[in-house]
């Protein structure tokens, strides 16, 4: 996921991929608990993705 792309999404858009973000990010913590996690670099790009997503929600507001 790009940035770009991320900036010409509406608040409902970015929410919407904010809240299905977090769902994955914790069934990977479920799967990594219990020894079945086998692509542990999505981990990484799931958190930094959220991170992506907060920062243009937080700049959209500032606007």
């Amino acid at each position: 996921m790009k940035a770009q792309d991320l900036l010409g999404k509406s608040a409902d858009e970015l929410k919407s991929e904010l809240i299905a973000l977090k769902k994955e990010q914790f069934n990977l913590r479920f799967q990594k608990a219990g020894g079945q996690l086998e692509n542990t670099a999505r981990v990484r790009q799931v958190r930094r993705d959220i991170a992506k997503i907060k920062t243009v929600m937080s700049s959209q507001a500032a606007s």
